[in-house]
């Protein structure tokens, strides 16, 4: 089976805004092109979590678009989602696989080129990297790895490489240059006035540019 890995993955955030809910973010989120919508929230209730992520499943199923838990395994299993994505010190990625099986999506968190080797054997299906710029949305986020070294990943390992940290519209079209498969935004989505427009943007920007790399 060969997974369909999305190329604009729009991460929900409730906690840099309070604006909209996890599902409306996803609704204008899909509603602008993305095809990946992956739903991160550190804290709070578990069950309250996957009714959300149910809900979100069903809305995502019904665009044609992929659900991904940021690190909470349990949540990606209980809501049918599409797969999870799994930092470094998350859920390891192989007992991962044996509980979720070999059709749902798992990506995995590197900020090094280590850590992207880890990913690769691990089994990941594709590399969240970053972040690639200075970024403010994750508190966790390490150093910057700058876009030669987004470009070194890109070449040495053969998973779909998706950037993140600190991506906007103004250096999108920049990482897909350096051979990212697609971007992962937060703030450039969530905070912004109108999020389905910030997602459209993004998703013309991508898609100007990759349109040139099949030329």
């Amino acid at each position: 089976m060969t997974k369909r890995i999305g190329r604009l993955h729009i991460l929900t955030d409730t906690v840099q805004q309070t604006r909209f809910s996890h599902v409306e973010l996803a609704e204008m989120a899909f509603a602008g092109g993305a095809d990946t919508i992956q739903l991160r929230q550190k804290e709070g209730s578990t069950r309250e979590l996957i009714e959300t992520a149910r809900d979100m499943k069903k809305r995502c199923a019904e665009a044609g678009v992929t659900l991904i838990v940021n690190d909470r395994l349990d949540v990606a299993l209980a809501s049918a989602s599409d797969g999870v994505h799994l930092g470094q010190d998350d859920f390891p990625i192989p007992l991962a696989r044996d509980i979720l099986g070999p059709d749902r999506i798992i990506g995995g968190s590197a900020a090094t080129l280590e850590e992207a080797e880890k990913c690769v054997a691990d089994g990941a299906d594709y590399i969240g990297f970053g972040p690639v710029f200075p970024t403010d949305s994750k508190d966790d986020a390490g150093p910057v790895s700058g876009i030669e070294v987004l470009a070194e990943v890109v070449r040495r390992y053969p998973l779909p490489i998706i950037a993140i940290g600190g991506i906007s519209i103004k250096n999108a079209a920049e990482v897909i240059r350096a051979g990212a498969h697609g971007i992962a935004v937060i703030s450039a989505v969530c905070c912004q006035d109108d999020p389905a427009q910030a997602t459209r943007a993004l998703f013309q920007a991508l898609q100007i540019e990759l349109s040139k790399k099949n030329d």
